[in-house]
């Protein structure tokens, strides 16, 4: 019976689109194969189960600008918020490399993306333009990938297969080096990015071909798309908005960075949440 799964799963032909269901069928050869944990609950013999994958796919973007925003911060669209499912979801996919998991997060960034803009005056000619966040790439190196990139090309192609015209333009990057921000409030947070990114000249010129809209995985204190959105128009671009896949609600004291092992905190060299 395995196998006769596994036939069915055969990649497509090339230049035929890989659709949701023959993903999900290949995920449910993988957990027949490879014995898993729900991600979300915990429950046996799926990576995600269907409860906690109709827990993301049910959730209502709604606007989720930070208290306090700091200035630049464009208007942020969430798909859910950072608890329960969806924050075990994206810490498994990002720390513990469920690279898996980059469909139904890249899914449910895409209804954020669709929140945030609307999408009926995209065309060929003026795409969306999902712009990610950058990654330090020894935190790329260390993780053995760039999760916030990975989750954009996931959003990209749910916006196309549902007829909107989107493409991935990974053009921010870093300039100079930042402390971890795990133990820093907001306002350190603000002075720990400013400056620190930037658009190289010679990809300025793709910001004027389309629509753009900065994306994240998640936001805290709207610090690191602040700064992205600066870059981005110190560059010549206009962000429309901003869309993440979760919000966390700000409390006092030093901003919620998660670790793998649950435990609150940051590690050095890691990518900035924010």
């Amino acid at each position: 019976m395995l196998f006769s799964l596994l036939r069915e799963v055969r990649p497509p032909p090339t230049g035929v689109p890989v659709t949701s269901a023959s993903v999900r069928l290949f995920d449910a050869a993988l957990d027949l194969l490879v014995p898993v944990q729900c991600v979300g609950c915990g429950l046996q013999h799926a990576q995600l189960c269907a409860a906690c994958r109709e827990e993301l796919d049910r959730a209502l973007p709604r606007a989720a600008r930070p208290h306090a925003a700091p200035p630049g911060l464009p208007e942020v669209y969430a798909a859910t918020t950072y608890d329960g499912a969806a924050r075990q979801i994206l810490l498994a996919h990002k720390e513990r490399g469920a690279l898996r998991l980059a469909h139904p997060l890249g899914g449910a960034l895409a209804r954020a993306v669709r929140a945030a803009v609307p999408t009926g005056g995209a065309s060929r000619s003026a795409p969306l333009l999902l712009v990610p966040m950058p990654s330090a790439p020894a935190t790329v190196r260390a993780r053995g990938h760039d999760p916030t990139r990975r989750l954009t090309l996931a959003a990209t192609r749910a916006l196309r297969r549902a007829g909107v015209p989107a493409r991935l333009l990974a053009v921010l990057r870093q300039q100079r080096a930042v402390a971890d921000q795990s133990e820093l409030g907001a306002a350190e947070r603000l002075r720990n990015l400013s400056g620190a990114l930037t658009v190289p000249r010679h990809r300025r010129s793709l910001l004027g071909h389309g629509r753009i809209v900065l994306v994240d995985d998640l936001v805290t204190t709207g610090a690191t798309l602040a700064e992205g959105a600066r870059a981005l128009a110190e560059a010549g671009g206009d962000v429309l908005a901003a869309a993440v896949v979760a919000a966390t609600v700000r409390r006092d004291g030093p901003a919620p960075e998660d670790r793998p092992d649950g435990r609150r905190g940051g590690r050095p060299g890691a990518a900035y949440p924010g």
